[in-house]
C-alpha cells in the first residue's frame, strides 16, 4: 500500500481501505467514504482502492506531525533537565 505523506480530506474514492494501525494501533482497515469518515492521515497506507483527497495539513502541522513533535518535546525536556544537574 502506498503512504499517505499528509493529512486531508476524501473528495473522491473508489472503495478506499486505509490501514490505520501506524496511528491507533487497531489491525482493521478503515473503510472511507466522502459521506462517512473522509479524513485521511499522513503515515497511514491505502491497502485497496484509490481516490483523491484535499490536502490540509503536511509536516510538523499533520497529525504525525504533531506526535513526533509531542514526543520530541519529552526528551528535549530530559536534556535539559540532565545538563542543569552537572
Amino acid at each position: 500500500g502506498d503512504l499517505l505523506p499528509a493529512d486531508g480530506i476524501l473528495i473522491q474514492g473508489n472503495d478506499l481501505k486505509i490501514d490505520e494501525s501506524s496511528l491507533t494501533g487497531e489491525s482493521d482497515q478503515v473503510k472511507k467514504s466522502m459521506d462517512k469518515d473522509p479524513m485521511l492521515l499522513s503515515g497511514t497506507h491505502v491497502m485497496e482502492g484509490s481516490g483523491r483527497m484535499l490536502v490540509t495539513a503536511v509536516g510538523i502541522n499533520s497529525q504525525t506531525g504533531i506526535i513526533f513533535t509531542l514526543l520530541g518535546a519529552g526528551e528535549g525536556d530530559e536534556e535539559k533537565k540532565v545538563k542543569k544537574g552537572k
